[in-house]
């Protein structure tokens, strides 16, 4: 929401407004990368492959008769790293791009 002239202080600048369109738009950026999809599912996966797979580790015999013989602890905990490592390994190799960046790809297209 821009404000338009007349309800700005006198001393206010067009270098003022364009300074404060600036900060917004790196703090917008900041907050895109923090809160990117990835990481947070990545993560999770992270996590909680570890605890599964810790959990594959130490099943008992009986646990792993009652799969019928799979360790499927083990199997799914490895399964779910591999996922969140794979998230994290595409969070790393293509980053969210600067929101300048964002806006001169819109303009092209």
């Amino acid at each position: 929401m821009t404000e338009h002239p007349e309800h700005r202080p006198p001393h206010y600048t067009e270098h003022d407004v364009q300074r404060e369109v600036t900060e917004l738009q790196t703090k917008s950026a900041t907050a895109a990368r923090i809160f990117d999809l990835r990481r947070i599912i990545g993560g999770l996966f992270v996590v909680y492959g570890v605890i599964v797979t810790i959990t594959g580790l130490t099943d008992s015999q009986a646990a792993i008769d009652k799969a019928e013989g799979v360790n499927i602890n083990l199997w799914t905990g490895i399964g779910m790293l591999l996922l969140g490592i794979f998230f994290l390994a595409w969070l790393k190799l293509r980053p969210v791009p600067p929101a300048d960046e964002q806006a001169e790809e819109r303009r092209e297209t």
